[in-house]
C-alpha cells in the first residue's frame, strides 16, 4: 500500500493512543446553565470532530434528549455533573445507535443511579467505564494494525495501477465488517432488554 496511507494510519493511531476522554475531575462540581454545558462539550470534545463546522452539542439536541427521556430534566434550568456524564454517554452512542436504542440502554441507568444517595451512582459508573475504555485502546489499535497488514497483502493479482486502491478498499471493508459485527451484537443485546412503557404502546 502507498507510503502515504501508512503514514496517515500511523498518525491516526498516535492520536488514538493519546485519546483522553473527559475525566470526572474535568467536569465542574457546580451546576451549569445550558450555554455553559454546550461550551464545555465543544471545548473538551473538539478533537473528535470530523469537520471544523460540526457541532458537538446544541441547545436543540439537549432539549430533544430531555423530551425523549434520554436525559433527566434540569433543576431550575441548571445541569448537574451527572447530567454532563449522561450527555457524554449519549454523544458516543449516537454516532452508531438510534435514539430509541440509546433510551433503552440509558433509562435503567438513570432511573436507578441518577441523583442516587447510595454509594453507587452515575459518577461511579462513568469512572469504571472510563477505566475499561482506557485498557481497550491498545487492543483496538493492534486490531487495526493487523487489518492493515492483511489488506496490504490482498489483491496481489490485481493490475499494479489499481492494486493500491483495491488494498485500501480492502482495509476499509475489514474495518467496516468489524463495526458491522459489533453493531449486530449491540442490537441483539438492546433487543433483549425489557421494553419501555412507551415502546410497548
Amino acid at each position: 500500500m502507498k507510503q502515504e496511507y501508512t503514514k496517515l494510519l500511523s498518525n491516526v493511531l498516535k492520536q488514538m493512543a493519546n485519546t483522553d476522554h473527559i475525566q470526572l475531575n474535568d467536569i465542574p462540581n457546580i451546576d451549569l446553565y445550558m450555554d455553559q454545558v454546550t461550551h464545555f462539550m465543544e471545548e473538551h470534545l473538539e478533537g473528535s470532530k470530523r469537520y471544523q463546522d460540526d457541532k458537538i452539542l446544541t441547545k436543540t439536541m439537549i432539549n430533544n434528549y430531555t423530551k425523549n427521556k434520554l436525559l433527566p430534566p434540569p433543576q431550575k434550568k441548571r445541569y448537574s455533573k451527572e447530567h454532563m456524564l449522561v450527555l457524554i454517554f449519549i454523544y458516543y452512542f449516537k454516532s452508531f445507535l438510534p435514539l430509541g436504542d440509546i433510551q433503552a440502554i440509558l433509562t435503567p441507568v438513570t432511573e436507578h443511579f441518577f441523583n442516587a444517595n447510595q454509594d453507587y451512582n452515575i459518577q461511579n459508573i462513568y469512572s469504571e467505564i472510563y477505566s475499561l475504555g482506557k485498557t481497550q485502546i491498545s487492543e483496538t489499535i493492534q486490531d487495526i494494525i493487523d487489518s492493515f497488514h492483511h489488506a496490504a497483502n490482498s489483491f496481489k493479482d490485481c493490475p499494479e495501477e489499481k492494486r493500491e486502491f483495491m488494498q485500501l478498499f480492502s482495509f476499509i471493508c475489514l474495518l467496516s465488517f468489524d463495526i458491522y459485527l459489533k453493531k449486530e451484537v449491540i442490537e441483539k443485546m438492546v433487543d433483549s432488554l425489557p421494553r419501555l412503557p412507551d415502546e410497548k404502546k
